[in-house]
């Protein structure tokens, strides 16, 4: 059966599929495009594969009303959305080589007056190069197709409502694109719409992510300080922020997710000397995942030489952020392997209440869990941990906040 669609937007991911559903609820035809089949025939049945409120009401309606449909490869439409990941190799040098591929999919498909659209975070330049890459294949479209940047400022947990109420940054390689860019998103984004240039679009969403990789360094390194000077950084940090002009994040076990944890070494790649801070809050973040691991392998073995034996640890949490399933860049990932690599016989309870089996981890239940461990290591301050009624001779290593 044939379907026609406005749009079509690469990549179902995290963002990739709230937008479509969103411009699908809208009225505007989507065809939402995956390399997985197992994710197209699951939207196909309008039936969701991430954990996101309101996600799947969204698509089952927008799926059921004929506005979404998903495939694995592009077909024709009008506007081309880029949603693809953007990750860095191992050297911290950004790879858009999923933005390149996504790219040469579409071009075959564009025709004059269409309208390509990345929102996929990318390093600065990168618009460019896909509309050179375009002319390249497809001289004849030079100056007959608008090429913008828009990227996605949303909180996962709460991107439904955040990508229709929240501004969004929009550029284009040159004025018409921009105002094309613009009437597009104006079918559906509440939120105020900022013109701007490609370029600086890039660089909004990379200066926003390092920012805020930057003040959650200042409180991980006030954690660390805390934690040496015998001191309680929950109660510091409430304390400081009565200040009228100071607003300190709370401190975590480090930082992941695909923005804030990724984003900053497109800057300290492209810009090595001139982004010497942001590099050192990148080295900070990273740091205190290490750091937190080091201190639940020393209480295991402080317990050991107590006690006797062998303590059973549970490790909270393996979401990047509380209340969600994304384990992408997450820190407490990274610690629970290290606790693990040197664990021996000591039982190990792995807790992700989000995520129902995991291909490395053994999951266990929370409560079960709780009601086992002689050291509960507390790494993301999910809902279901908090409030939790723990015996008073279990040690509770609280690195998010849980019980302060």
């Amino acid at each position: 059966m044939s379907y026609s669609p406005k749009v079509v937007t690469i990549g179902l991911g995290y963002i990739g599929l709230p937008t479509s559903a969103l411009i699908a609820n809208s009225s505007i035809p989507v065809y939402g495009v995956d390399i997985s089949q197992h994710v197209v025939d699951t939207i196909n049945a309008g039936k969701i594969h991430i954990v996101e409120p309101d996600l799947d009401k969204a698509v089952a309606q927008a799926v059921s009303a004929g506005f979404l449909r998903a495939g694995t490869k592009a077909i024709a439409a009008d506007t081309y959305l880029v949603v693809v990941p953007t990750p860095f190799k191992g050297d911290h040098q950004p790879d858009i080589s999923y933005v390149q591929t996504a790219t040469e999919g579409i071009i075959p498909l564009l025709k004059e007056g269409d309208l390509y659209i990345i929102e996929s975070t990318s390093p600065v330049g990168t618009t460019e190069k896909m509309m050179n890459l375009i002319f390249s294949k497809r001289p004849e479209l030079e100056g007959k197709v608008y090429l913008a940047y828009c990227p996605e400022r949303v909180l996962p947990g709460n991107v439904m409502h955040e990508l229709v109420y929240n501004d969004r940054v929009i550029g284009g390689v040159n004025e018409p694109s921009t105002a094309k860019a613009l009437a597009f998103y104006n079918q559906f984004v509440q939120g105020e719409l900022h013109a701007t240039n490609a370029r600086t679009a890039e660089m909004c969403k990379l200066t926003e992510n390092a920012s805020r990789d930057s003040q959650i360094a200042f409180a991980n390194e006030l954690s660390l300080i805390c934690d040496k000077a015998d001191i309680n950084v929950w109660e510091l940090i409430r304390l400081a922020n009565k200040h009228p002009r100071v607003n300190i994040l709370q401190p975590g076990c480090g930082v992941g997710g695909h923005c804030i944890a990724v984003d900053p070494y497109f800057l300290t790649a492209d810009f090595p000397m001139e982004s010497r801070m942001i590099a050192q809050a990148r080295e900070t973040n990273n740091y205190k995942s290490f750091w937190c691991a080091e201190k639940v392998k020393s209480a295991r073995l402080a317990f050991e030489l107590q006690e006797g034996r062998q303590p059973a640890i549970a490790i909270m949490g393996l979401a990047f952020k509380p209340n969600i399933d994304d384990l992408r860049e997450s820190p407490a990932i990274h610690i629970a392997e290290r606790v693990l690599q040197d664990s021996g016989d000591a039982d190990m309870f792995i807790v992700e209440p989000n995520v129902h089996e995991h291909k490395v981890f053994k999951l266990t239940d929370y409560q079960v869990a709780i009601e086992k461990a002689d050291i509960i290591v507390f790494l993301v301050a999910h809902n279901e941990f908090k409030n939790l009624q723990l015996k008073e001779n279990q040690l509770v290593m609280d690195f998010c906040g849980v019980v302060k």
